[in-house]
């Protein structure tokens, strides 16, 4: 079935407008339909217990003190510390059970028989089964009681510290911050057991799971699982189907003539690209030296190895873990983010044999200001948390707070800079090429991943502390999810395909046909996809369905992947062919793309796995398998081959690469499926028989089988942090061995170029 460029182009634009049609209208629903903001909270008696103003400062304490990467929010945030809203609603129904037990019995809830604590339990049950109507939030006498215990359990617990927690000493400033923040947490908690007007469950749909407040799965839920599951099946075949069917060509070797490293010049442009890989090689080695840190703080949540208790370190109170997490996130965004617009700067000359006036100048300036923005980022995190920029500036310069979005808006102003200028330095690079293809060509591929990157970051400029939460979350995954289900997995095939033919394994023509299709594949299921992160953050339950439908059908772009990997290692199986090691990190990403992406990936995102496993160690697993394994391995590739083409083929030793490469594959499989997932299985079946509180709590965590499974952790992030030495110490060998630039570029200087150029 032979499809021409221009009707894929064409079928792009109409899934785009489609996208901007469903989720523009999910906009304007998650305003109309979020949890409301009380102008007052009641009791009984009329006495006000809360209102909207404190709820909203509740959120800013939130965000301006980091609690999103202690513990979590709805689900979404770290999962060291409480979910507080699980949190919350577990506390409000101890505490409302003891109200009444002691009302009607005079004893507390633990010391009744079952027959009395059945009947408080029910009562319980029917006083958080209510719906609301507008207005004030109206409590009984029980909530009142077990509003005000809350405060007070977290005055002690985060303004007071709890080392057993890990909480430190101040991690909010004041009591009355704390007490703002239970309310915010409270409040969650009421609309996530309140039913929406007239209809029959809750703003959240009746997530999280506590039995005592009648929150369990919905019907919807179990409907749509079952239809996922039969999309499964149906979408595999489908994707199969469909590559055989287009006849897309193959990367192959045979019978063509491979640019070989000495082949081709590195002009001054490429080699100011190449200062991008030491300063993110820096930030990767930090990232997994706090990584090593954070695994080892779920075993001993006050110290290192004993060093506070030995030497006296607070390790604590230093670097806690919301810090050493936020930075940990950061890092590894920017390390690859960073690597990535290095790539970008070093392949057009490569391709094009041309090289604009000053570019390398103006490479080193954008070099330069990311240098900037991430010491000013990271900095500002640090300064933040802890209390030491004041009124708003704390969430301009210092720590925003919201995963993945954790710097100050001026930094992120910086980080949006940063992409612009890219573009613009890469629209100089790719002139050439831009002047001679369709809109649809290669070159305009890697623009458009390029600025749909920069163009959803733009999503994280919409809220402020003060925006209700669930618009807050719904902003947030635009640009988290979007990016890593759509604009950087477009990225990954777009670069790819530029590397296949600077390779000369694929002419220009079939690598635009390749990228075009999985670009539309990925674009018609990623975009509406992050739809699943809204079924439990008080979006309408339309998202249900739609998620459902959306999240399954990522699963056919990865297969994709997945075969394409397939046939780049084939294309590489000659021992001839002189850039087998890059390949090996070009495959790897696409093997974890479809185990991390899309196996781990489809299975949380069934909604009643999803109910119980949201916020779990299932998503660890996930995350770190699809973030480090399709997307860090992807980089590390391109560092690979951008530092061949620029040694000497005779000067050219890959074997600390090797041992690097297979160090960080063995680490991550060892980490993942020897440690993370076990203890996210065991927390989805405590989730599923007790509650989702139980399974976030510390005494889960500190059971001695779940204290085994994170020891059993240590080897695998051994290996990692051993492979991420090896590789920041064979850049500093190759620094010494790299060639030198040529001064006076042209094409013929470019053994690929003119092969390029002429194939129209």
């Amino acid at each position: 079935m032979e499809i021409q460029r221009k009707t894929i182009a064409k079928a792009i634009v109409v899934v785009f407008v489609f996208n901007l049609v469903v989720m523009g209208a999910g906009a304007w629903f998650a305003y109309q339909e979020a949890p409301p903001i009380p102008d007052e909270v009641v009791g009984p008696d009329g006495d006000v217990v809360a209102n909207g103003d404190v709820i909203r400062e509740g959120k800013t304490v939130f965000q301006k003190d980091g609690l999103m990467n202690h513990g979590s929010i709805l689900g979404n945030g770290a999962y060291y510390g409480a979910d507080y809203t699980a949190d919350a609603l577990d506390l409000k129904v101890q505490f409302m059970r003891n109200y009444y037990a002691q009302e009607r019995y005079g004893e507390s809830y633990d010391q009744l028989d079952s027959a009395d604590q059945a009947a408080v339990a029910n009562v319980v049950k029917s006083d958080l089964d209510d719906s609301y109507e507008g207005g004030a939030i109206r409590y009984t006498a029980a909530e009142v009681y077990a509003h005000e215990q809350v405060r007070q359990e977290y005055v002690e617990r985060y303004h007071e510290g709890d080392h057993e927690r890990g909480v430190p000493v101040n991690m909010i400033d004041s009591e009355e911050e704390a007490r703002a923040f239970a309310d915010f947490a409270m409040w969650t908690a009421w609309f996530s057991h309140t039913d929406r007007p007239d209809g029959t469950h809750s703003y959240t749909n009746d997530w999280p799971y506590q039995p005592g407040a009648g929150n369990d799965a919905t019907a919807a839920s179990m409907t749509w699982s079952v239809i996922a599951m039969v999309l499964l099946v149906a979408g595999a075949g489908l994707g199969i189907w469909l590559y055989k069917s287009v006849e897309l060509p193959e990367p192959s070797a045979e019978d063509i003539t491979v640019p070989e490293p000495g082949d081709v010049s590195v002009f001054p442009s490429q080699r100011a690209a190449l200062r991008f890989i030491p300063v993110a090689a820096g930030l990767f080695l930090a990232q997994v030296l706090l990584g090593g840190l954070l695994a080892h703080f779920y075993i001993e949540r006050a110290g290192f190895f004993g060093i506070e208790s030995i030497f006296g370190v607070p390790i604590l109170q230093l670097l806690p873990f919301a810090i050493a997490k936020t930075w940990h996130i950061d890092l590894g965004i920017l390390w690859i983010a960073a690597t990535w617009l290095g790539a970008g700067l070093f392949l057009p000359p490569l391709l094009t044999g041309y090289e604009p006036p000053k570019q390398s100048r103006y490479i080193n300036v954008l070099l330069g200001a990311i240098v900037v923005v991430v010491v000013g980022g990271l900095s500002g995190i640090w300064l933040g948390a802890n209390g030491y920029i004041d009124g708003s500036l704390w969430w301009i310069l210092g720590n925003e707070g919201l995963e993945y979005l954790e710097v100050g808006k001026l930094w992120q102003f910086g980080i949006l800079a940063g992409f612009l200028i890219w573009a613009g330095l890469a629209v100089r690079g790719l002139k050439p090429l831009l002047d001679k293809e369709p809109p649809y060509g290669l070159a305009h591929m890697i623009l458009y991943a390029g600025g749909s990157i920069a163009l959803l970051f733009t999503a994280g400029f919409l809220f402020t502390p003060e925006t209700n939460i669930a618009v807050t979350e719904f902003w947030r995954w635009w640009v988290v999810h979007m990016w890593v289900e759509g604009a950087f997995e477009f990225f990954i095939v777009a670069i790819v395909g530029l590397t296949l033919v600077s390779m000369n394994l694929l002419s220009r023509r079939s690598a635009e046909k390749a990228v075009m299709l999985q670009a539309l594949l990925v674009m018609g299921t990623g975009i509406i996809g992050v739809s699943h992160h809204y079924w439990w953050v008080g979006m309408p339950d339309m998202w249900v369905p739609i998620g459902s439908v959306f999240s399954t059908l990522e699963l056919i772009p990865l297969v994709f992947i997945l075969y394409e990997a397939l046939g780049q290692y084939r294309a590489m199986s000659g021992e001839s062919f002189p850039y087998r090691l890059p390949f090996m990190f070009i495959v790897a990403s696409g093997v974890w793309n479809f185990v991390g992406a899309g196996v781990l990936g489809f299975f949380i995102n069934l909604p009643l796995i999803n109910y119980y496993e949201h916020g779990t160690y299932l998503t660890v697993g996930h995350a770190h398998a699809a973030m480090f394994g399709a997307f860090g391995f992807l980089a590390l590739g391109m560092v690979t081959y951008m530092l061949q083409l620029s040694i000497d083929a005779e000067r050219w030793d890959g074997s600390w690469l090797r041992a690097a490469f297979w160090c960080w594959n063995v680490g991550l499989v060892l980490m993942v499926f020897v440690s993370v997932l076990p203890v996210g299985f065991l927390q989805l079946e405590t989730a599923f028989t007790g509650s989702y509180a139980a399974a976030r709590s510390v005494a889960f965590y500190d059971q001695p089988l779940i204290q085994t499974l994170f020891w059993a952790r240590l080897p695998g992030d051994t290996l990692i942090i051993l492979g991420t030495v090896i590789y920041a110490a064979d850049l500093v060998r190759k620094r010494f061995v790299l060639r030198q630039s040529a001064d006076d570029p042209s094409v013929e200087d470019m053994a690929v170029a003119e092969g390029i150029l002429g194939d129209d």
